[in-house]
């Protein structure tokens, strides 16, 4: 201090220039903070309008893409819809396919006549075909409208639908007369190739035909077709591709009329032929051996050897099996593998297909229709089966399939030829079942000669209640229920009329959704314990929601 002050005293202007110099540089620093507080004032009003601006568009952007931009059109599904044709005959071929890709499924079916829908106002004579010929068509699922339609054949042996690699796209194989292979391109109706055939005479298509994996190498999977003549079956191995066929026809030996399905045990593929006195095992490795004289040598295609160890080499019988009078064959999805289930005069019997041993046998006799699958329990895959009990009289058995113990049963009158029951899969893991027949109340012993066809709703939550949702005198030639979207819009699909070889008449296709039917249903008793009214059970069947399965 004693420094400073003499420095002060010593040198008095320099101290004021010193002070000087200090006030002019806070000066000039307070004008640079200005300067630079004004910059930030108004950088800051800059970022404030740039973020308005913005948000300004987005909310354009947003409003023209909600009120002026119209979206992608929904179809909305009509609840019910009719088509009818007049002077003709319809097959009993009815496919549920999504045609035109807009996620609602479509409904394909064959028909005679001598013209096609007044839509398209195509004839016979556009495919140089003799009048009346078949057409197959396709019908919206949402309004019926007919999204494709062609004359295809004189007449229809057997359609098929849904294959997904038919000349390169998903489509529909038709056998037709005179003895033609026919695939016609699911989605537009283009006829994707033709190919002529010589089954030979009185010939019968066992069906469904076989969808196996490429066997020629084009990148498209392939066809085999069985024709029994006599006890003896054709092979026919054809291209998927262009439906030329692989090979020579090859022949096999069995002992009476035969049907089959076709199995795949692990990752072999084995066809099951059985009549009514045996059960014969052929590996698709065999069959195409004995079609082209080679080896095949694609992965997977190898024989299974449990089943080649249980396999008679001579005749094919599959030994373990063979027991006689087998009515129907069935795949029953397994935990690891699909299973076997045999169905003959007397009993049921699941087999597992790994090492052949019966799982189950179940006493069950006259069984009339092919078994159905379902879920009684959230989950639980059951089997429903149809048997004869007297004349007009039938048992509907729900059927547990890992123990064979029977979960319900009911009794109705049925006539002759009535269509098989449907299931659809439900959101509680369970299914709704649809079912065919009359039902006769306790005591009342009277029944008619040709009961009606009534359609009953059954749903395992209600295990004492019926809901007939409708009848009809008309001759059903075809039935299936399905979701039309995925999860939602459970309707039923209704062909009727005369069928070929009867004199043509009105053919009628109908669509209609479950919920109309519900709403409209009368409930039935099945026991005298009443759990809730009547409009409530129908009002909660109305709402019940579905679910599909994958």
């Amino acid at each position: 201090m004693d420094n400073k002050d003499s420095e002060a005293e010593i040198h008095p202007l320099k101290t004021e220039d010193v002070k000087a110099q200090e006030n002019h540089e806070n000066s000039v620093e307070r004008r640079i903070i200005i300067k630079q507080s004004s910059q930030l004032s108004r950088l800051s009003r800059w970022r404030t309008a740039a973020f308005f601006v913005s948000l300004f568009l987005c909310l354009i952007i947003v409003f023209a893409f909600s009120f002026i931009i119209p979206c992608p059109e929904r179809p909305v599904s009509e609840r019910t819809w009719l088509r009818s044709y007049d002077s003709a005959v319809a097959y009993p071929f009815l496919a549920i396919q999504d045609v035109n890709e807009d996620k609602v499924q479509d409904v394909i079916f064959a028909f005679k006549a001598s013209n096609g829908s007044s839509s398209f106002n195509s004839s016979c004579l556009d495919e140089g075909l003799p009048s009346p010929c078949a057409f197959i068509t396709a019908l919206s699922g949402t309004n019926g409208r007919v999204l494709w339609e062609r004359p295809a054949a004189t007449e229809v042996e057997w359609m098929q639908c849904g294959i997904k690699q038919l000349g390169g796209a998903p489509g529909c194989l038709l056998v037709g007369q005179p003895v033609s292979l026919t695939a016609v391109d699911q989605q537009t109706g283009e006829v994707q190739w033709k190919q002529s055939d010589d089954f030979g005479d009185n010939y019968t298509v066992l069906t469904p035909l076989s969808v196996i994996p490429d066997v020629d190498g084009d990148g498209v999977q392939d066809l085999i077709i069985f024709i029994a003549t006599g006890d003896k079956i054709k092979t026919f191995i054809h291209s998927g591709k262009n439906g030329k066929q692989i090979g020579s026809t090859g022949s096999l030996n069995v002992d009476g009329e035969a049907r089959y399905v076709m199995l795949s045990p692990g990752s072999s593929h084995y066809f099951l032929f059985y009549t009514a006195n045996s059960l014969y095992a052929y590996s698709l490795k065999d069959l195409y051996s004995a079609a082209t004289g080679m080896e095949i040598k694609l992965p997977g295609l190898e024989q299974d050897p449990q089943w080649k160890k249980n396999i008679d080499h001579t005749t094919h019988r599959l030994t373990p099996l063979s027991t006689g009078d087998i009515r129907y064959l069935a795949k029953i999805p397994g935990r690891s593998r699909e299973n076997i289930l045999v169905v003959n005069s007397e009993m049921a019997m699941l087999i597992n297909a790994q090492n052949l041993q019966p799982l189950w046998t179940l006493n069950v006799s006259r069984v009339m229709s092919e078994p159905l699958l379902g879920y009684y329990k959230p989950d639980v895959l059951d089997v429903v089966l149809e048997s004869e009990i007297g004349p007009n009289r039938k048992k509907v058995m729900i059927v547990e399939g890992g123990s064979g113990a029977v979960q319900w049963d009911l009794k109705l009158n049925s006539r002759a030829k009535s269509p098989r029951p449907a299931t659809l899969s439900t959101a509680d893991h369970r299914s709704t079942f649809l079912i065919w027949g009359e039902y006769q109340v306790a005591g009342n012993e009277t029944m008619s000669a040709a009961p009606l066809q009534k359609l009953y709703l059954f749903h395992p939550s209600y295990t004492n209640v019926l809901l007939e949702l409708r009848n009809s005198t008309d001759q059903i030639i075809a039935f299936n229920a399905a979701l039309f979207e995925r999860s939602r819009h459970a309707c039923y699909v209704l062909l009727r009329g005369p069928q070929p070889g009867e004199e043509p008449g009105l053919v009628s296709l109908m669509k209609r959704k479950l919920k109309e039917d519900v709403s409209e249903s009368r409930v039935i008793w099945l026991s005298q314990v009443a759990v809730d009214s009547e409009q409530y059970i129908r009002d909660r069947l109305y709402r019940m929601r579905f679910h599909s399965r994958v």
